[in-house]
């Protein structure tokens, strides 16, 4: 399939960025370099609440409105928060481009942001808020930014504080917009059916007036510094323990940022459902929030085909023989963890690279020790055939995510915020496979080896070595 990619600019600094591929549905959205960590801590949560209150009605279209609308055009619309941008789109058939992205325009600039409906929205963060704090997973990556970046913006959580949210009102949120959404800090992106010409001229009529950055520039980026420390909340009363321990990172443009991603895959990802009777052999499921080059996010799973065994014992030794990652046979062999997930979130100046697990409290002290050990092993011996395995699955990840319109346009977006360019796989994949088993050594030297690390910690922690016991397993005192 022949791919007709472009990218154009606005003279108020917006870019218009496309991927056509002829189908005839269509993925078109808003990219804005604005999210939590543009935040204070008295405004904090205003991006998202924002995100929010824009579909809540405009001057023309009131709430009930819009969603006739979209459902009547058998759209979808939708947005999400992150820590340094936020993001409008809409997934449409591809005669619908014009439509979506009047709608999209129209949200944008013409939110009517009413007291009654910001009321009534207050009341659904807090709830969601709620939702959040279930989710284990969620609590520890908001402790493990509150440790890492402690006192700076990319410490706060992207709803904010309750407080924050119970007195957030509409001037708070109108001068968001007015600082913030600004053409340089946009990218209309579309992928699938898209004619470059017909949404250059779209974006012409409905984002032209949009103002450029105003005198002094745009406002500067936060300084985010990263501090080795950690969170500890203990309940003896929960059945599992839920820890991440990371590192600090390189930026999305640091050229540093492939050869931690291949050390990413190399410690991978386990669950312990992945083993016994008839299974799918799950190849690699390691890659979790993956800011390559475009700074995607790959969860990808990955199968080769369903195997039956008569007995569990002769399944669990070919098993663990598939296993691609060092760390995933220890913890399948010595059942130290129930799951563990390797991660590395980017943002653009700084990282977070590491493991989050869950495992029973008895088990956390040997779960450490692994992972600890396997960080040091990526330092000192890692393989070649190792690495070109990793080289492998991260290229065939990155290819089978991208699957799709929406995925494509999220690409799309991120690249032109981050880049100001859309990479050619082709280029990722030189760059991958550049990468050898010595720069995995040297790049994990330089950001693994003798570190203070980031530490955040939910459940029964009885087990959990004492931060100076854990810092004195980031080297190894050789005789």
């Amino acid at each position: 399939m022949f791919l007709r990619r472009k990218v154009s600019s606005l003279d108020n600094g917006l870019r218009v960025a496309s991927e056509d591929s002829g189908i005839s549905t269509c993925t078109v959205g808003l990219w804005i370099d604005a999210g939590s960590r543009y935040e204070n801590e008295k405004n904090n949560g205003t991006a998202h609440f924002l995100e929010h209150m824009a579909f809540k009605g405009t001057k023309k279209r009131s709430q009930l409105d819009l969603e006739l609308e979209i459902e009547n055009m058998g759209a979808h619309l939708n947005a999400y928060t992150s820590r340094e941008q936020t993001v409008y789109y809409a997934k449409a058939f591809s005669k619908d481009l014009p439509r979506a992205v009047e709608i999209l325009a129209d949200i944008i600039q013409n939110s009517t942001l009413g007291e009654a409906e910001i009321e009534r929205e207050r009341g659904v963060i807090l709830r969601e808020m709620q939702e959040v704090e279930t989710n284990l997973q969620e609590v520890v990556f908001d402790y493990l930014h509150a440790t890492a970046y402690q006192n700076t913006a990319l410490g706060r959580t992207i709803l904010g504080p309750t407080e924050n949210i119970k007195s957030i009102n509409r001037n708070d949120l109108v001068e968001y917009i007015t600082t913030h959404y600004k053409g340089p800090r946009m990218v209309l992106a579309a992928a699938g059916g898209v004619a470059h010409d017909e949404l250059l001229e779209l974006a012409k009529y409905h984002f032209g007036n949009l103002p450029s950055v105003a005198k002094g520039g745009a406002p500067p980026l936060p300084p985010c510094r990263f501090t080795g420390s950690e969170i500890r909340v203990r309940d003896d009363k929960m059945p599992l323990a839920h820890i991440a321990i990371a590192v600090e990172a390189a930026g999305w443009c640091h050229p540093d940022t492939i050869p931690l991603m291949v050390a990413n895959t190399l410690i991978g990802n386990w669950d312990r459902s992945f083993g016994g009777g008839v299974v799918t052999l799950w190849a690699a499921k390691g890659l979790n929030y993956f800011h390559l080059c475009f700074c995607l996010t790959f969860v990808s799973k990955l199968h080769d085909t369903e195997v039956t065994y008569s007995t569990p014992n002769i399944f669990l030794s070919l098993f663990q023989q598939n296993l691609s990652s060092k760390l995933a046979q220890v913890a399948c062999h010595g059942n130290v963890c129930h799951s563990f997930q390797s991660f590395n979130t980017c943002y653009t100046d700084t990282g977070l690279w590491g493991v989050y697990m869950v495992c029973e409290g008895s088990t956390i002290e040997d779960m450490m020790h692994f992972v600890q050990r396997e960080w040091i092993r990526l330092c000192t011996s890692v393989t070649e055939s190792e690495v070109a395995r990793a080289k492998n699955l991260l290229k065939t990840n990155m290819l089978l995510q991208l699957d799709g319109s929406t995925p494509i346009c999220e690409d799309i977006g991120r690249q032109m915020l981050c880049y100001n360019r859309r990479i050619p796989i082709p280029e990722l994949e030189a760059r991958i496979e550049a990468i050898d088993a010595q720069t995995i050594k040297e790049v994990c030297t330089k950001y693994i080896y003798d570190k203070c690390p980031a530490i955040a910690a939910v459940g029964p922690l009885e087990q959990l070595p004492d931060y100076n016991r854990l810092r004195s397993g980031m080297y190894w005192l050789r005789a």
